[in-house]
């Protein structure tokens, strides 16, 4: 668990205090970011902008390859190795991460920003059991004793809504289902009570009812956290259901954005406009038809 746990580690992290963000304060504001390919000598992203503030849900969909996970690593500072981040700038709580070194990236990650990724099996150690690796982060980033770190982590399972925490903390990775496994990675990552969660493609693996628990989950821990998101899907069900505002990324680049109510009801580009006409068949038609239905 190279992002969220940190586990190379050994000592407690004093975490990156976070300048005290009020509701309508820009907490991620990402401005014509470009990423660049070394190895291949291209541009990848081309000037993506956005301002995400406490408590909203911003969304970004489109195609793979399309650029959406590489914006979202370079807001982490976690690009691969040969790409780069050649143009624009990204804030976390007003801070210019251009200039943050490895230390302060460490103490910025999972104590302001947090990440839950798709297939969390990938993320977690196979041979620890799931609480013991919740509890680690909680240690490393909030310096508590083992005993107020198992306490705080059994708090966590239970605001995920696992069932049984006494029970789950003790299972390994194993033992838990795909949704349960999803629960115990965001009980990580927002351990350290980030400001901002990027959730990358967090329910794509998951069949459709756990997918709307899991979203029902992040919205629930919006209104009662007050907790930013950033939300990456190819799904624009999952986009309608929990967003505020929408970017539609085709080739690098940002084709269309603007509040999710208007982009999907009233597309402009062409791209956006076939996004939803093939979504339609899967139940977006449904979502949108009902929500037009609230709104009169």
């Amino acid at each position: 668990m190279t992002i969220l746990s940190e586990r190379t580690v050994s000592a407690p992290v004093t975490p990156t205090e976070p300048a005290p963000t009020s509701p309508d304060q820009t907490v991620l504001a990402v401005r014509d970011v470009r990423v660049h390919d070394n190895v291949n000598d291209r541009e990848i992203v081309h000037g993506v902008s956005f301002e995400l503030t406490r408590g909203r849900v911003i969304g970004i969909v489109g195609e793979s390859g399309s650029g959406k996970t590489l914006t979202c690593r370079a807001a982490l500072g976690i690009l691969p190795e040969h790409f780069s981040i050649s143009g624009g700038t990204i804030e976390i709580t007003g801070q210019d991460i251009a200039g943050l070194t490895p230390k302060q990236w460490t103490n910025l990650r999972g104590s302001t920003i947090s990440a839950v990724f798709q297939d969390p099996a990938s993320y977690l150690n196979p041979s620890i059991r799931v609480g013991a690796q919740v509890a680690e982060v909680i240690r490393v980033k909030l310096g508590l004793s083992r005993r107020q770190a198992r306490q705080r982590a059994m708090e966590l399972l239970a605001a995920v809504q696992l069932r049984n925490t006494a029970l789950v903390y003790e299972q390994y990775p194993y033992e838990l289902s795909g949704g349960m496994l999803q629960r115990v990675l965001i009980a990580t990552a927002i351990a350290a009570d980030p400001t901002v969660l990027i959730a990358d493609e967090a329910t794509t693996a998951l069949d459709v009812t756990v997918q709307a628990e899991i979203l029902d989950l992040l919205a629930d821990l919006r209104e009662r956290t007050g907790l930013a998101l950033l939300v990456v899907s190819h799904d624009l069900a999952v986009v309608a259901q929990l967003c505020d505002e929408v970017l539609v990324m085709r080739q690098g680049e940002v084709v269309e954005q603007g509040p999710t109510a208007e982009v999907l009801h009233r597309p402009q580009h062409e791209y956006t406009k076939l996004l939803i006409a093939e979504h339609e068949l899967y139940g977006l038609d449904r979502y949108l038809s009902a929500e037009a239905g609230e709104a009169q």
